[in-house]
């Protein structure tokens, strides 16, 4: 089959918070065993092989985003129009699934001296269940791996961390006539977002490969109503960091600026990756890549990267492009 002819049928499964997760798994296994692949685990996730020396691997997630109100074309009924392939998940990620399926369909492993090992996970959108599951059980990845993510058919080697904290400020009530009887939460968020504003300013000026640190304030709650002063206050905030450490002094810096005021629930913290020895050329996005322990982490996929947006698409161009690609680099890392 063509990789727009498994495009077409990966589409047609509603994978919007993995509702249809068990349909999609099934028929990837199932066009994998046609190929000689064997099964080495499968829950919500999928892992097969063709050999037992694998030296390369190749993983995507089956998940999507939920879709828009304003999308124009059926989310999961794949369109074409002017060399572009339209359908929720065609660019995050069941494009670059379908190039890998239709790559190893035109190569005769039987001629090389190593196979392929395939990793298939679920909620990367939302909660990196399906990632953290195969990590948690040791599972093994080959030496070079490869993840499909959106680039444009640009070969990328790192990709940003993630670090969220969830702030809650506690203060004291009081009526607002007499706010000096109160400790009021929002004032104390507020003088913390500030100072953290500052120490951000300082924080992005370290770079790698031009990119830098980002923080973004998504969400403020507090208080109750406008006569009484606010007793709490939560904000959560987001960070992708560039380097290792910057997770562990982000995290440093925030108590430090609470100063007893208020307490710091870490959400995620994922560091980012970087190919050593190698001149970085990082994403905007965190990857799987950051979970697994593999000697090179390359991500790969189709484009352009409209990913979360209405009416997503790939071109046609780069779907073949990436066959081209996939097929290259498999024959090499096999042979």
């Amino acid at each position: 089959m063509s990789a727009k002819e498994i495009l077409k049928k990966l589409i047609s499964y509603n994978t919007v918070n993995d509702r249809e997760n068990k349909d999609i798994i099934n028929y990837i296994e199932q066009y994998l065993k046609e190929l000689g692949f064997k099964t080495e685990y499968k829950s919500n996730c999928l892992v097969m092989s063709n050999r037992h020396d694998c030296n390369i691997g190749f993983l995507g997630h089956t998940d999507t985003v939920s879709y828009s109100n304003d999308w124009t074309l059926n989310p999961f009924e794949l369109s074409e129009k002017d060399g572009k392939l339209y359908g929720l998940g065609t660019c995050d990620m069941k494009g670059s699934i379908a190039v890998i399926l239709s790559s190893i369909s035109k190569i005769d492993f039987s001629k090389n001296k190593t196979g392929i090992k395939l990793f298939f996970t679920y909620d990367e959108e939302i909660g990196f269940t399906g990632i953290n599951e195969l990590v948690n059980r040791n599972t093994e990845f080959p030496k070079y791996m490869i993840i499909g993510e959106p680039t444009n058919n640009e070969l990328i080697n790192a990709s940003k961390g993630l670090l969220e904290l969830k702030i809650t400020f506690k203060g004291v009530s009081s009526h607002s006539s007499k706010p000096d009887e109160g400790v009021n939460a929002i004032e104390n968020c507020v003088d913390f977002i500030n100072k953290l504003k500052d120490y951000y300013n300082v924080l992005k000026e370290e770079t790698i490969d031009s990119k830098y640190v980002t923080m973004n304030i998504g969400i403020i709650n507090g208080g109750r109503s406008m006569n009484i002063v606010p007793d709490n206050c939560e904000v959560q905030i987001d960070f992708r960091t560039v380097s290792k450490s910057q997770n562990d002094r982000i995290i440093k810096k925030v108590n430090e600026l609470v100063n007893n005021k208020a307490t710091c629930e870490i959400i995620n913290n994922i560091n980012p990756y970087l190919n050593n020895n190698e001149k970085i050329n990082m994403s905007d996005y965190i990857t799987e890549a950051s979970f697994i322990e593999s000697e090179n982490k390359y991500i790969l996929g189709v484009g352009p990267n409209n990913a979360h947006k209405k009416d997503e698409f790939i071109t046609i161009e780069s779907l073949n492009k990436l066959e081209e690609q996939y097929i290259e680099i498999l024959k090499e890392k096999c042979e």
